[in-house]
């Protein structure tokens, strides 16, 4: 129980004394972020795309209202809507940006957390061992309670590794690829609104877009279209 209080007592106490409240509140809502949903279909997305730039070619910007507004994600239908009521295409790009970076800071903090937890938890593991060491050599003419030093020397050490390699760390390294994922996702959005804006041909809008996609996705994209024309 000692090196239970050691390791995750002190790691405790210490993130709360170096992370605002709400970031504290959210600490299990972001565990299970990291485990929960899949990720972004890079694929439908460009397919979205491609076909408002196909309608946004044939019957114009303000086509594309009703289509935006039954989009669910949050962040095309705004770059969508920002483009339906004119703004300048640099102020949408700046707007958009601007979201995305918010969006990266956030995840930043909920990743920091983490990595908190990943220096303290092995800090205060060593922590323990030298408790249970000062026990030890302080007790040195009691055999009975060097047995129980040592046992606190050993086990906070081990407790303070394992919550930092079998928890802290793996949840934020998945965080950190959450992250990119969406980071990615939207950087595509945006390219694929501002080409829309500029009025480029689909099939050039397209292409720009396949650039975010990884080889296996461009591959399944070319054969969705595909089999799509073989239909047709």
């Amino acid at each position: 129980f000692d090196s239970i209080l050691i390791v995750f007592g002190g790691t405790a106490g210490a993130l709360m004394m170096s992370n605002p409240p709400d970031r504290l509140k959210s600490f299990f809502k972001i565990i299970k972020m990291a485990f929960t949903g899949g990720s972004p279909d890079l694929v439908s997305q460009v397919q979205t795309i491609v076909s408002f730039a196909e309608k946004a070619r044939r019957e114009g910007l303000l086509a594309l209202e009703a289509d935006a507004a039954e989009l669910e994600n949050e962040f095309l239908k705004k770059s969508i809507q920002l483009v339906v009521d004119g703004t300048d295409p640099e102020l949408v790009k700046a707007i958009l940006d601007t979201e995305i970076g918010i969006l990266e800071g956030r995840h930043s903090g909920n990743k920091a957390l983490f990595d908190s937890v990943a220096e303290l938890g092995p800090a205060f593991g060593m922590l323990g061992t030298v408790i249970g060491l000062i026990t030890m050599l302080g007790n040195l003419a009691d055999p009975d309670s060097l047995g129980p030093g040592m046992a606190v020397a050993l086990v906070t050490t081990f407790y303070g590794s394992m919550l930092a390699n079998a928890f802290a760390i793996p949840i934020g390294k998945k965080l950190a690829v959450r992250s990119e994922e969406e980071v990615l996702s939207m950087e595509l959005m945006v390219e694929g609104v501002l080409s829309i804006q500029a009025g480029e041909n689909p099939r050039i809008v397209e292409e720009k877009l396949k650039v975010f996609l990884p080889p296996r996705q461009r591959l399944a994209l070319d054969e969705k279209e595909a089999e799509e024309k073989g239909e047709g």
